[in-house]
């Protein structure tokens, strides 16, 4: 005797860990029409944000970088001296310096925004859409908005000034009659207005707007832009890239929705770095020419001391010529002191970059030091000749010597100028901006509507898997048998009993029914199931106590009114004599199957008010009989427990061949347990996809604690899915027609 519980126990089925592919392809085709209608409207919102979308232009320009400066024809070798490489990394990093964009920014006024205000959403393709027939054409308004640009407006603001305080913060200037403006707080406050080329001022703003092209009325939103904050979003929005490695060729692309300021932003950052590039390199020269403007008046001032001693010793002693001997050392020794000059000079200019050890500096020192030595060599043998030819040959030295720097001086001044003035710098601009309009890189609509299109589809699929493995409703009739409970019937879903009751919901509270579905529609495959239901029921009965059947569920909405009326109409067919017997005096509503009032019924007979006769009403349905709820007890529990409720179990038992109650659920209330004790066989149904595993299994403990042994299940509304046949389950219930 107490193998048979235990038994159940271990025949309680255990959530499976497995994942069961065929099922969720099965539930993904079940829910095909949710997938594919979220896919379309995904698509649809990607094809409207492509079409709606502001296109993004991209400009490009390409700048050279030269390995080292060029050099003015004539002047390879001064022009050496300037000569320098610069790798393209250093100078994409030179090109996009705060001081090169800052100048650009200052100079395009790029810190003041002002944009036409455009209506919301379809506003901005209008705008762009519109082709003014002639200058200073502008759109209609659409809607009667007037207040929005539609296509053609303009502006140019020369000078806008505000309070530290007010930067970053958006203004409307509104456009007015006589080519006037006003400027307005967000507030709505007037804070200046004035005319068009007009100064405005208040102290505090500043404003000055060029020109302006727009209807009185229409209003455009200004603000100044921290500088800073403009420098670095300009910074970043600036592409710069080698092309291939070492090549010396620099692509620049900038992005924005609009071609003009692109185009016009690059051309004038790649001016500004040619420009600061020229003056980098021109730097040397400009250095080497100011200190020899330094040295050249004090090289004349020595000339023309050393002419003028050289004249004034020829009068004093009449002598007018040196000898040829003397000529020769003379030469000799100017050369030397004119070479002696320009180390000195050289020196110089290696002092200004290099340290005294460096090698280069070190090496002027000992050419100078050889130099030196060679002219006091020539001055040795000078001592040889008469007094007058050697203070002659010197003072005929001074004069060559201060001459000959003088001119090397002057004439080296002269090319240097040249070099500072030819200088093109290493850098030069191959391409200047240009945009394709015709080919914006943003948005890429195709792939845009293709990637929401697949978001879409995605999603809708998450959903259905996680609405799968949220939903734990039993579809599959062998699980309930895992727990030990025989199925009796599966019972198809009926789309005639929705049209009969004149709605597809579950919830059947006020079924409004005309007829029941086994006299409407007898060949339904719902009644075929009932119909294999009564031959498994005859079967079952045979060992019963009484002829009475007790029809109960876990939860509302199962289906058990449904069962229980089409079920003794079936039997009733067969030639029993059946009745049925609304029990959930509570919410109760199987008089409106068969049409008829709910009073004097169950409620009235258990309080002693009415007799057996008078609460048994008749039915279409020969045979078939039926107790109504009766009146709505405040205590259904305690009538059911009445010893009445055993004298009707006796006398219904005996004056019918079957016997059918229809009780409340009974995991809402205890009726059913009272109503069970009664009766012979008890019957639960559950609905397909509705009721849990462990939902089931609770009802049947719940009459097994009260003694009560559930017989079977009924397993109502089955639908026919996709995951149930990719599963263990199919749906085996066949339309079976006679021909007519």
């Amino acid at each position: 005797m107490n193998t048979q519980p235990e038994s159940k126990n271990k025949n309680t089925a255990q959530p499976t860990q497995e994942i069961d592919l065929m099922a969720l392809l099965g539930a993904l085709l079940d829910r095909k029409y949710f997938i594919a209608g979220i896919t379309a409207l995904f698509m649809f919102i990607g094809v409207v944000y492509a079409v709606l979308s502001t296109p993004v232009y991209q400009a490009s320009a390409m700048i050279q970088v030269e390995d080292g400066s060029a050099s003015v024809p004539g002047f390879d070798d001064m022009a050496g001296m300037f000569e320098s490489t610069s790798a393209a990394v250093t100078e994409i990093e030179l090109l996009k310096s705060r001081s090169v964009i800052g100048e650009a920014v200052d100079s395009l006024k790029l810190d003041i925004v002002a944009e036409p205000k455009l209506f919301p959403f379809i506003g901005n393709r209008a705008y762009r859409k519109f082709t003014p027939m002639e200058e200073g054409d502008v759109a209609e308004p659409s809607f009667g908005a007037s207040s929005y640009a539609w296509g053609g407006e303009s502006i140019n603001i020369f000078r806008f000034d505000v309070p530290r305080t007010a930067i970053n913060r958006g203004f409307t200037l509104l456009a007015q009659a006589g080519n006037s403006v006003a400027l307005l707080n967000d507030d709505g406050d007037q804070i200046l207005a004035g005319k068009v080329g007009e100064e405005l001022t208040n102290g505090k703003f500043n404003l000055t707007v060029r020109k302006l092209n727009a209807r009185p009325g229409t209003e455009f939103i200004i603000s100044r832009k921290d500088r800073l904050n403009t420098i670095l979003d300009l910074q970043a929005a600036i592409g710069a890239s080698e092309k291939g490695k070492d090549s010396g060729i620099i692509n620049l692309s900038l992005q924005s929705t609009k071609p003009s300021y692109a185009e016009k932003v690059l051309d004038k950052v790649a001016a500004i770095y040619v420009r600061r590039n020229v003056e980098r390199n021109s730097a040397e020269a400009q250095k080497s020419l100011e200190f020899l403007e330094v040295q050249l008046p004090e090289i004349k001032k020595q000339l023309e001391y050393a002419e003028q001693r050289f004249n004034d010793y020829q009068i004093k002693r009449q002598s007018i010529n040196i000898t040829l001997e003397t000529q020769g050392v003379l030469e000799q020794v100017v050369k030397l002191e004119t070479k002696l000059q320009e180390l000195n000079l050289k020196r110089l200019e290696l002092g200004r970059k290099f340290k005294k050890d460096h090698p280069a500096y070190q090496g002027i020192i000992e050419q100078i030091q050889a130099v030196e030595s060679q002219k006091n060599d020539l001055i040795g043998e000078v001592g040889n000749l008469p007094e007058t030819q050697q203070e002659l040959l010197r003072l005929k030295r001074d004069v060559e010597v201060s001459n000959q720097i003088y001119t090397l001086l002057l004439s080296k001044t002269q090319e240097l100028d040249i070099v500072r003035a030819g200088t093109v710098g290493n850098v030069r601009v191959i391409d200047y901006a240009e945009v394709n309009t015709s080919k914006p890189v943003k948005p890429k609509k195709a792939l845009i509507v293709v990637m929401a299109t697949m978001l879409g589809g995605m999603l809708a699929v998450a959903i259905v898997l996680i609405q799968k493995a949220m939903h734990k409703g039993v579809e599959d009739p062998s699980e309930i048998e895992g727990l030990g409970i025989p199925v009796y019937a599966s019972v198809p879903h009926s789309d005639y009993q929705d049209k009969l009751t004149g709605f597809t919901g579950r919830k059947n509270k006020a079924g409004k029914a005309k007829s029941l579905l086994a006299l409407d529609n007898p060949a339904d495959l719902s009644i075929e199931a009932l119909r294999s239901l009564r031959t498994s029921l005859h079967f079952a009965m045979m060992e019963a106590k009484n002829n009475i059947i007790a029809i109960s569920g876990p939860s509302p909405g199962v289906g058990k009114s449904f069962i229980s009326v089409n079920l003794a109409a079936v039997l009733a067919q067969s030639g029993k004599k059946v009745l049925i017997i609304d029990a959930d005096m509570r919410k109760g509503y199987l008089q409106t199957q068969f049409g008829i009032k709910w009073d004097d019924g169950l409620s009235d007979y258990l309080s002693g008010r009415l007799n057996l006769a008078q609460v048994t009403k008749p039915t279409k349905v020969e045979g078939l009989n039926v107790i109504t709820r009766g009146q709505i007890p405040p205590n259904p529990s305690e009538l059911l427990m009445h010893s009445n409720f055993s004298k009707l179990v006796e006398e219904v038992s005996a004056a019918y061949d079957i016997v059918i109650i229809d009780t409340p659920p009974i995991l809402a209330v205890t009726d059913p347990a009272i109503v069970s004790a009664h009766t012979g066989t008890t019957l639960l149904v559950a609905r397909f996809g509705q009721n849990h595993l462990r939902e089931i299994d609770l009802t049947r403990n719940r009459f097994e604690q009260n003694g009560i042994d559930v017989k079977g299940l009924v397993f109502n509304g089955v639908v026919k899915k996709a995951s149930n046949a990719y599963g263990y389950y199919g749906y085996y219930n066949y339309e079976y027609k006679s021909d007519k």
